[in-house]
């Protein structure tokens, strides 16, 4: 059992859930297991330290599926310069034919994604951006909702309406992002006009997902309201898990003096990858983690979490939502009866 929709078509796969890049995260170990499981999933550029490396994860996640999955290639700014064209020819040179870009415009990428005849989806939390990528000629957009984790933008913008704003506007497929970790979520954006939904948080609480098992159990335990938004003095605000790290970077960004440098080493990527997702201390870094913790009640390997996500899609629509159409006789009707 399956939804068909514009996205599953378009892009190739057999359900419309995607796995969208996940730094430290998105290793063919968890992409691998979502295409496994018809999903499509993006390896993260980045989270590997050179082009070369990108190339030889692409072959290790080839070894492991022979469906469909992309590259992820997020683009910010970065005191030391990050060789982007060279990750994405990495990609491209290895036959990937499917990305998602995210951060700033990936309008200096598009010639060199078109020239390989690669299909794009552009991460957006704004309807106006997603509106530029769909004139920029990208063939899908993936729309991010207040609920995220990760940077959810300065408009404080839910998925409730920021989905169906999107929807309307665009005529390209959207996906839809932020909060979405079950069958209902998936129901939800189809009706709000999406073609496939995103999950992160969710993800990161499968089974094959390479981070400490403390992570996916700190998730489970966690609820909705076990997120802090954080950088919001810097207008770059960010949503990660509640804890001990973020808590305090809170109370740092309250002081009027504050600046980033007092924030800068609580806040370290590298702190966090190494310490939570490596080695599991919960409270000593920064990590990422959206709302949606409080949908999230259990670890099941991806294949288990699509196929149950899915068949309940299907049940929600075909036993709660068809037999709540009651079609109400016509007047000319009413009046032949009688």
């Amino acid at each position: 059992m399956t939804l068909a929709t514009r996205f599953t078509k378009e892009f190739g796969v057999r359900h419309p859930v995607v796995c969208g890049g996940m730094t430290a995260v998105g290793t063919a170990d968890l992409i691998a297991a979502v295409a496994n499981a018809g999903g499509l999933g993006f390896l993260t550029a980045l989270t590997q330290p050179t082009p070369e490396a990108l190339a030889k994860e692409i072959d290790r996640c080839r070894d492991m599926t022979d469906r469909p999955f992309g590259v992820n290639l997020t683009i910010l700014p970065s005191i030391d310069p990050i060789p982007y064209d060279e990750y994405r020819d990495a990609a491209i040179d290895s036959g990937i034919t499917l990305f998602e870009t995210a951060g700033r415009s990936p309008e200096p990428h598009m010639p060199a994604f078109r020239a390989a005849g690669a299909k794009v989806i552009h991460k957006c939390v704004s309807v106006r951006h997603a509106i530029k990528a769909e004139r920029l000629g990208v063939d899908a957009v993936s729309i991010d909702g207040f609920e995220c984790a990760g940077h959810p933008g300065e408009d404080d913008i839910g998925g409730l309406v920021l989905i169906p704003a999107a929807t309307a506007a665009l005529s390209i497929p959207v996906i839809a992002s932020g909060g979405i970790a079950d069958a209902r979520g998936l129901v939800a954006a189809l009706a709000l006009g999406a073609d496939a939904v995103n999950m992160g948080t969710r993800f990161v609480a499968t089974q094959e997902a390479p981070v400490h098992d403390n992570v996916k159990r700190q998730i489970v335990a966690n609820d909705e309201r076990a997120t802090n938004l954080v950088f919001r003095k810097f207008r770059n605000t960010a949503r990660v898990a509640k804890n001990a790290v973020s808590d305090t970077v809170i109370d740092i960004e309250s002081r009027p003096e504050s600046t980033f440098d007092d924030v800068a080493e609580l806040v370290s990527g590298k702190r966090g990858r190494t310490r939570v997702l490596t080695e599991g201390d919960m409270d000593d870094g920064m990590w990422w983690a959206g709302q949606s913790q409080g949908l999230i009640h259990d670890v099941p390997s991806c294949r288990e979490l699509v196929e149950r996500i899915v068949t309940e899609a299907c049940d929600l629509i075909d036993n709660r939502l068809a037999p709540a159409v009651q079609r109400e006789p016509s007047a000319t009707t009413a009046r032949t009866t009688a």
